[in-house]
């Protein structure tokens, strides 16, 4: 979960400057098609609200024009702040007023929407209007991310618009340094490389953080997205640190009864859990001193500043990180890998019972309210046509068909990236979104508190999980779920 600003606005200004191209320069296969498919609804304008970033820029300044160009139909499309945009979409959805006919949907909400019914089946849409449905549009096409959009009858209740993973970013010029390697060398007995397991990051953090102080160096082992009054740190916990020990779910079992105590069949409280979050509390603790206050994107600027070794940092950031000078000190410095695991943690994320890290995103969906579907069933396919998917990963760098992977514009900015693409192809079906709860705030809102009175010290871990998993259960019980 990010309820921030994803992209820097010069990470499209760099992208821009290496080729992306304005709505007049888009080429669209079928052309004809999509002219004849639009007559019907001359005169219709279509409404949308997003949050206002590169990708949904991209929405706006290019697609939406060169949509209305080849079909008539406009397309009004407004960016605004991620509470705005939440709050206006789902007072429309539930007042039923129909002023949206697009709405933006992140990952781990969609499933309060389904529960709500808010939302249009659009592959049940279209398959019952086969005239309105484009040739080049595919749901194979889509990415593993888009299985986070889809019902429980596997239908796709929203088009993937964005798509990220959060990864293991590392300083590849302190990492290659002949000195530092071999002073790590000569204290661990092993080659410096990227960590695979969390004993091995550790070892790397104290060691950094412990270089810097003996050279006079404004340098850490790692980045703490570890706020003890933001729900980010809650995130950063359940969502990219416990699944790489093994917790998955945020440590509540849906199958049994929605336990989150181990006392009941759960996991929040586990011996595993626990470990998790002291390990990840002594990386707090040997982190720059702004950790304690960061966020999402402060973790991110942290990095692009060379203030740190190594850190989990969500993919998008890696962007602008990796090549916009005007924000990054570490461009041309940076390596991506996998995060460190626990043993069997791998094994569990290439079997589907698991996964390594957090796959983040949203997705444009139609609310039933609205009074154009079919054409908004058009625009919502138009977004997702390879020759428009290859434009905007460019422009705003985030994929969604297995396609655009191929395209050679696309490549070119993988090598920039520091090979971040080829990971999201290659190692996205190993990450994973939130988990399918329609009580996600409810939980989070339940046992936030305490998770920030371990973090302040007011509560051990032991003693604070043990409480969080209570409280879960209790929430959980007050909402019906348990039973």
């Amino acid at each position: 979960m990010k309820i921030a600003l994803r992209f820097s606005a010069s990470v499209l200004a760099l992208a821009l400057a290496t080729g992306a191209v304005a709505a007049q320069d888009l080429t669209i296969e079928n052309a004809e098609w999509w002219q004849e498919a639009g007559a019907q609804f001359d005169g219709v304008t279509l409404r949308g609200v997003t949050e206002s970033t590169p990708p949904s820029n991209f929405i706006s300044d290019v697609l939406a024009p060169k949509f209305e160009e080849l079909t008539g139909i406009g397309v009004d499309i407004e960016t605004t702040s991620w509470d705005q945009m939440y709050d206006k979409a789902i007072k429309d959805m539930e007042a039923k007023t129909g002023i949206y006919d697009m709405v933006y949907i992140e990952q781990d909400i969609i499933y309060f929407y389904l529960a709500r019914d808010f939302l249009v089946d659009i592959t049940a849409a279209l398959n019952e209007k086969p005239e309105l449905k484009a040739a080049n549009f595919s749901e194979e096409n889509f990415t593993s991310f888009a299985d986070n959009f889809r019902g429980d009858n596997g239908d796709l209740f929203g088009i993937p618009m964005e798509a990220f993973i959060k990864i293991y970013l590392y300083r590849t010029d302190l990492f290659n340094d002949p000195d530092i390697k071999a002073a790590f060398e000569a204290q661990y007995g092993r080659p410096l490389e990227p960590a695979k397991t969390h004993e091995e990051y550790t070892q790397i953090a104290e060691f950094f953080t412990q270089w810097g102080k003996d050279h006079d160096m404004d340098l850490w082992g790692t980045t703490a997205q570890a706020h003890t009054g933001h729900p980010a740190s809650w995130y950063e916990f359940f969502e990219s640190v416990a699944p790489t020990f093994g917790v998955y779910n945020w440590g509540i079992d849906a199958a049994n009864n929605y336990a989150a105590s181990v006392e009941n069949g759960g996991t929040m409280n586990s011996d595993t859990a626990k470990e998790a979050l002291t390990w990840w509390l002594h990386l707090r603790d040997i982190a720059p001193p702004e950790s304690v206050q960061s966020t999402w994107s402060e973790t991110a600027t942290t990095f692009a500043a060379g203030r740190v070794a190594q850190g989990l940092i969500y993919g998008e950031n890696a962007a602008w990180i990796a090549s916009d000078e005007s924000q990054s000190k570490v461009v041309g410095n940076v390596g991506v890998a996998l995060p460190p695991l626990s043993d069997g943690v791998m094994e569990a994320a290439e079997s589907g019972e698991g996964y390594v890290g957090y796959y983040d995103g949203g997705a444009f969906g139609l609310p039933v309210t609205s009074g154009n579907q079919d054409a908004a069933l058009l625009f919502l396919q138009f977004m997702a046509l390879p020759e428009v998917q290859e434009a905007w990963a460019v422009a705003a760098p985030r994929i969604t068909l297995n396609s655009t992977y191929d395209a050679p514009s696309v490549q070119a900015l993988d090598a920039e990236l520091g090979g971040y693409y080829s990971m999201l192809r290659d190692d996205g079906r190993l990450f994973k979104g939130a988990p399918p709860y329609p009580f996600h705030r409810q939980v989070i809102e339940a046992t936030a508190p305490t998770f920030y009175q371990i973090l302040t010290g007011d509560l051990s871990v032991d003693e604070g999980l043990d409480m969080m998993a209570a409280q879960a259960e209790e929430e959980l019980s007050n909402l019906g779920y348990r039973q």
